[in-house]
């Protein structure tokens, strides 16, 4: 079969939905990724075709402008010529799938976090907060439903789907019916450890995969000498550009019995004096490095906290957006971790949990569990077979 893949350029959406082609064309099915120009040389290099730029895969739906409708009709010529039987696009990435919808042909999306939509009874998402403990804490989340419309992140939902609506009626299709969950797709792929799901009644066309990963190759680091415990502090750097993370964790952990790396993702490290112990990388292979490790540091990203539990090793999350909360409220409720609000960090709270996670083997007994699962359940090969499901009908 022929699958059309299309991902918004952040690494995060990017590299599962990389993954996902890789085994897709592995199957020898033909391959066509939609995506920002800077990962044509690695989808190339997979021997996938490669199409787009960013005014052809992401853009806006402002009301007050056609750019979702033209990016759309832009996409229309790579459509015809691909002729694709299915098309699989990120939750962030539009224009994909209303190409599809225009011309009839299945459709998937590929979530690479947990799943962000609403159920009766647990709280509401990105507040970073755990499931109801009884069935008075689940009715009164039910009954607190109505307020959600009163959230920032709701509000800007309403808006956005009137605005949607407003495009798609310019490229002849009808309103949806519900923004509030991927409407019109008969496949969602959750690409996350169901570890990290709370409890809920899970939609018929809902399927948790397990964590998609496609590691970028990265030159090799020296890890400090010693045989003290390896912490690695992977932060954010779009989400904390000031370094707030790294340099917390540097005065906090610096002086203790560990070797610590830090990775700035490409960013100066603007640090005075680097102590023995530590290692500081614009990029490390977390696939080699975290393995090594006996603690994750990090804003909650969900890439790291998957990759981190997928290598059996705990994490201390301080968020630094909505959803970097929400992660770090999973990671703390499967018990293969903590989370420090960001209010709260500072190099004492950090030195206190970074010991507790250290110490206590409860933390890495259940991330060695939940590792245990995902190295039985491989996210792209399920995947994979249920977009070939899907494309056959």
């Amino acid at each position: 079969m022929r699958v059309l893949i299309g991902a918004v350029g952040l690494a995060g959406h990017t590299l599962p939905a990389l993954a996902l082609a890789r085994e897709l064309r592995a199957r020898g099915h033909g391959v066509l990724f939609h995506g920002f120009e800077r990962w044509r040389a690695t989808v190339e290099q997979l021997e996938i075709g490669f199409e787009g730029g960013r005014d052809r895969i992401f853009a806006s739906i402002d009301e007050s402008e056609a750019s979702l409708a033209d990016s759309v009709r832009g996409m229309m010529p790579s459509i015809e010529r691909f002729h694709p039987d299915v098309v699989v696009s990120d939750g962030l990435t539009l224009s994909p799938a209303l190409a599809a919808e225009i011309r009839g042909i299945p459709r998937a999306t590929l979530l690479p976090e947990v799943y962000p939509f609403a159920a009766p009874g647990l709280p509401f998402f990105s507040l970073g907060l755990y499931p109801p403990r009884t069935a008075w804490g689940a009715a009164a989340w039910r009954a607190a439903a109505p307020l959600r419309t009163r959230l920032p992140s709701t509000r800007w939902l309403r808006q956005s789907r009137r605005s949607l609506d407003l495009q798609r009626a310019e490229l002849g299709l009808g309103p949806q019916p519900d923004f509030d969950r991927p409407s019109g797709d008969r496949l969602i792929l959750v690409a996350t450890l169901p570890q990290l799901e709370y409890p809920r009644r899970w939609p018929a066309d809902v399927h948790v995969t397990g964590p998609m990963f496609f590691d970028p190759r990265h030159p090799a680091v020296d890890l400090p000498d010693g045989e003290w415990p390896l912490v690695v502090v992977a932060p954010s750097t779009v989400k904390d550009p000031e370094g707030r993370l790294v340099r917390t964790a540097l005065e906090a952990l610096a002086p203790e019995p560990l070797r610590i790396v830090v990775t700035t993702g490409g960013a100066t490290a603007d640090i005075d004096r680097i102590p023995a112990n530590v290692l500081i990388a614009d990029w490390i292979d977390y696939s080699r490095v975290m393995r090594q490790a006996s603690l994750v540091i990090c804003h909650g990203n969900h890439g790291t906290v998957a990759r981190a539990l997928s290598e059996g090793v705990p994490l201390a999350v301080s968020p630094a957006m909505a959803d970097d909360a929400e992660h770090g409220a999973r990671v703390a409720w499967a018990g293969a971790g903590l989370m420090i609000p960001r209010p709260l960090l500072a190099p004492a709270s950090l030195r206190s949990v970074t010991r507790r996670l250290l110490t206590d083997v409860r933390f890495v007994q259940r991330a060695r569990a939940i590792e245990g699962w995902a190295r039985e359940n491989d996210g792209p090969r399920v995947a994979a077979d249920l977009v070939e499901g899907h494309a056959n009908g």
